[in-house]
């Protein structure tokens, strides 16, 4: 992002991420990314470009564009589009301006384990998220209309300030990508910062250089990101991801 600042107006880069999650068949600590930041574009045309991207690459490997995943068909030629909000109200009945505790109540009588009763917004919204993962079908999904606590980096829908321009894009039941209008106003930007920091129970630092870039001046743009591990999952339909890096980290034996 800072290279847009700087004037470079496509950026993009293959490297190593490192999240401090747990391992099961489709996470692990240390995975590949490719991350990809468009000037003068947004949601609309960053879901164009994965389409294209996507589709090219299984073409390249595959030689067609419908194959099976895990015995799911996958039909590449067949993009879809779901609002995340009407996911959570057909599922858990849980509507954006609910408060907290509503959403707590909901989630329990849907016999989904909560625990403690003090638990964030944010929280909450990522166990929904968890949960409704594997339902937004086996074709390739944009879940669209995400909450905005679900990503501080994305610029608000002008039409309702609860909603990200965002997507995540679901094939096969697993996250491959996730992208977004990014958000370019630093004063915005570092009140989220400040609400995250409120929120979460970790030591956090605002990056006070991202904010000066802002103040600087970027360009409206779109920004990418497509787990390079989990595509070549579906392309090679392999059931662990595990199965596609050279040194998995393993749990150790009892």
């Amino acid at each position: 992002k800072k290279l847009l600042v700087g004037g470079l107006e496509r950026v993009y880069e293959i490297n190593r991420n490192f999240r401090n999650e747990g391992i099961s068949p489709r996470h692990n600590p240390e995975f590949t990314m490719l991350e990809v930041y468009s000037a003068y574009s947004d949601c609309e045309g960053t879901i164009k470009l994965t389409e294209e991207l996507i589709t090219n690459v299984a073409e390249k490997v595959l030689g067609k564009r419908r194959f099976t995943y895990q015995g799911k068909e996958i039909d590449l030629s067949k993009w879809e589009r779901v609002s995340f909000a009407d996911l959570m109200k057909d599922e858990f009945g849980i509507k954006a301006d609910d408060h907290q505790k509503e959403w707590i109540k909901k989630l329990k009588k849907k016999n989904v384990k909560i625990e403690g009763k003090e638990l964030s917004r944010t929280q909450l919204i990522n166990i929904v998220g968890e949960l409704i993962e594997p339902k937004a079908g086996s074709h390739p999904v944009f879940v669209v209309d995400m909450f905005t606590e679900l990503c501080p980096l994305a610029k608000t829908k002008p039409e309702n300030p609860l909603l990200t321009d965002r997507f995540e894009l679901y094939m096969g039941g697993l996250e491959v990508a996730n992208a977004y209008s990014e958000l370019n106003d630093p004063i915005e930007q570092k009140k989220r910062f400040e609400n995250e920091i409120k929120e979460s129970k970790e030591k956090k630092d605002i990056d006070e250089d991202f904010i000066c870039s802002l103040e600087h001046g970027m360009p409206p743009a779109g920004g990418l990101g497509i787990g390079i591990d989990r595509l070549v999952m579906i392309l090679t339909d392999s059931a662990s991801i595990r199965d596609v890096i050279l040194f998995p980290q393993l749990r150790k034996e009892a």
